[in-house]
Formats: structure tokens, C-alpha cells, sequence
């Protein structure tokens, strides 16, 4: 159990979980009104939209969902799969989400379908990236996490770190 987080992480940690808010909010009240950070409730509206045939809404949610996977991708590749480290590229990986966000804000303001995409690979890169942090391994209720550490595992794997591959296995 951690007892005191220095200062420095707990910062960190609250402006990235308000980033995250943030993100998600302009994202659900823009043009086409869709979580870009909340993997779970996507999943199950491309499920949905997968049973009772409409094409157009699978394609989309999917994307959004393939999206926040490359994100995570991403972060394994420049980050890697370990605790939280000095030392690690972290300023690489917060300025590619920068950019993918500076992206996504200028496809907001023209309602191109990409600002979701951009959106949602920043999410995916920064959860990713955060969870490293935490190390967990096993989780039951929302796919987000599960998302992001396979992602991440991926991007470990490309970047020829290896593949966990009994991890990778209960997550899938």
C-alpha cells in the first residue's frame, strides 16, 4: 500500500486525470456526442450496434476504439511496461499527446469525424502511460484498463521488449 505519494506524482496525477475529464467532456458534447475516454460504454454501443446491424455506428465506435488502442500502442512503444521510473521518455509520450490533442481541438472546431480518433488515441496513450504507475495486472469492471495494458503490451512487444504473453492471454 503506498503511504505517501510525493508531491511531484500526486500533481501529476490530478492534472492528468483533469485533462482526461476535460477530453472526454468536449468530446461528448461535440458534433457526434461520443465517450473518447470511457472504453466500456464504446464497447458496448459498437456491440450494440454490431447485433442489430447498423454498419455506420460499428464503423465509427470501432474506430474510436482502435484508436484509443494505438494511443496505448504508442505509449508502450516510448514508455514501456514498468513502474514509474525517472528517467523514462515520459516527455515524449506527453508531447505526442499534445499534439495528437492539438490535432483533435482543430478537428473539433471544423466537426471532422477525426477529432474523435485524435481524441481518443491521446486517452489511450495517456492511460496507458498512468497505468504503468500502478502495475495492475487483473481488472473486472471496466475495459479501459484492460484496453490500455494491451496496448501497452503490444507496444512493448514492437519496440522488442518482449510479450508477456499468459498476461496478454487473460486480458484478451
Amino acid at each position: 500500500m503506498i503511504r505517501q505519494l510525493p508531491v511531484w506524482v500526486l500533481a501529476g496525477s490530478v492534472m492528468l486525470a483533469l485533462n482526461a475529464g476535460f477530453i472526454n467532456s468536449v468530446a461528448l458534447l461535440s458534433f457526434a456526442n461520443n465517450a473518447v475516454s470511457h472504453v466500456t460504454g464504446t464497447a458496448t454501443i459498437a456491440a450494440d450496434a454490431l447485433v442489430s446491424g447498423q454498419s455506420g455506428v460499428l464503423f465509427h465506435t470501432a474506430s474510436i476504439l482502435l484508436s484509443f488502442v494505438l494511443g496505448a500502442i504508442i505509449s508502450g512503444i516510448i514508455v514501456g511496461n514498468e513502474a514509474l521510473q525517472l528517467g523514462r521518455r515520459y516527455g515524449l509520450a506527453l508531447t505526442i499527446e499534445a499534439l495528437l490533442l492539438f490535432l483533435a481541438w482543430y478537428a473539433f472546431r471544423t466537426d471532422h469525424i477525426s477529432a474523435e480518433w485524435l481524441a481518443s488515441a491521446a486517452c489511450g496513450l495517456q492511460n496507458a502511460m498512468v497505468a504503468t504507475y500502478s502495475g495492475s495486472v487483473i481488472r473486472t469492471t471496466h475495459l479501459t484498463g484492460i484496453v490500455s495494458d494491451i496496448g501497452s503490451a503490444l507496444g512493448n512487444f514492437f519496440a522488442g521488449r518482449g510479450l508477456l504473453r499468459q498476461q496478454l492471454f487473460l486480458q484478451l
